[in-house]
């Protein structure tokens, strides 16, 4: 694994969200580190503050840069828009127009992670499908974000000029599955069964390729130092496939109850999302934290109560 990256001026976008704060705070250690975020919430501004981080206030689908330097080292892009309803034309300002001018603004940078995802990708039949970086892309109609994938997808394509327009280095990593003491989909499921709440999920099993925070935060700087132009696409997951069943079975026996799993098809979207990850790893090196522990740490820190005896791999 490579080491920090340290003595940079990076800009983080989005700043306040789950997979992008325990970005920021880690690189923060190291590093001068601005935050760019909308500061919607009362709290967000003392929260990135007290990480040590910039905080600075932007739209990037309006492209008002005003008080946002341009003289970053490096541009960490997790800023998104997952709106709920079905206007295509602002998730694509937001996403995709909002990436480009955000590269343009930055574009002396030696290097820009911009984070994409995993529902880019064609949903398949088969649930163990393994999705290669050259995978067929399309439509994930997602039932809480339908425009979200559609608006990915432009996203890339906006970078992918953006590298070659501007000669600014991109790195585009499609996440799969994020979780850790700040949130996620593996969280919000420990969150359900400590509740004692059922969970629903789309297929049986319905695979994921977990990544735990740890690992997202220590890997983010050998993916900025690999970028390229052209942009290079990578998938961002963890090394092991696990699904929703074995996560959430793990997550009950450490907390000592029986976990519900509901499964409710939804057509047109992913059945499974297991992710190719052998270009990362050749970037980042393998992941340090396998799942099981990761769920581990994640009740720790979410429900430190909830957790008894600890399960046996």
């Amino acid at each position: 694994m490579r080491p920090v990256l340290s003595g940079e001026k990076i800009l983080v976008t989005g700043v306040t969200g789950q997979i992008a704060f325990p970005i920021a705070r880690t690189l923060a250690a190291e590093n001068e580190v601005w935050g760019l975020a909308r500061y919607s919430r009362p709290d967000d501004r003392r929260r990135v503050t007290d990480a040590g981080i910039v905080p600075v206030t932007c739209d990037l689908g309006n492209g008002e840069f005003d008080g946002v330097p341009k003289d970053f080292t490096y541009v960490v892009h997790l800023a998104a828009s997952l709106a709920p309803g079905w206007d295509y034309d602002a998730a694509i300002r937001a996403n995709a127009e909002g990436t480009g001018l955000l590269l343009q603004h930055c574009r002396s940078a030696k290097g820009a992670l911009v984070m994409s995802t995993h529902s880019v990708y064609r949903p398949q039949d088969d649930p163990m499908y393994v999705f290669t970086e050259q995978a067929p892309l399309g439509e994930c109609n997602s039932t809480h974000t339908p425009t979200y994938s559609m608006s990915k997808i432009s996203q890339e394509a906006t970078a992918r000029f953006a590298a070659r327009a501007f000669g600014v280095p991109v790195t585009i990593a499609r996440m799969n599955a994020s979780y850790g003491p700040n949130g996620g989909l593996p969280a919000m499921h420990v969150d359900a069964i400590a509740d004692g709440r059922p969970i629903t999920t789309r297929w049986d099993p319905c695979m994921y390729s977990p990544i735990y925070e740890d690992d997202i935060n220590t890997q983010v700087g050998a993916l900025l130092e690999a970028a390229s132009t052209p942009a290079l696409i990578v998938n961002w997951g963890g090394d092991e496939p696990v699904s929703v069943q074995e996560w959430a079975a793990y997550a009950g026996e450490l907390m000592g109850v029986e976990p519900v799993v509901d499964v409710a098809p939804i057509e047109g979207t992913l059945r499974g999302s297991i992710a190719d990850t052998t270009l990362r790893a050749s970037i980042t090196g393998p992941c340090t934290v396998d799942w099981r522990e990761g769920i581990r740490r994640t009740i720790a820190a979410r429900h430190p109560d909830k957790l008894v005896e600890p399960a046996h791999s």
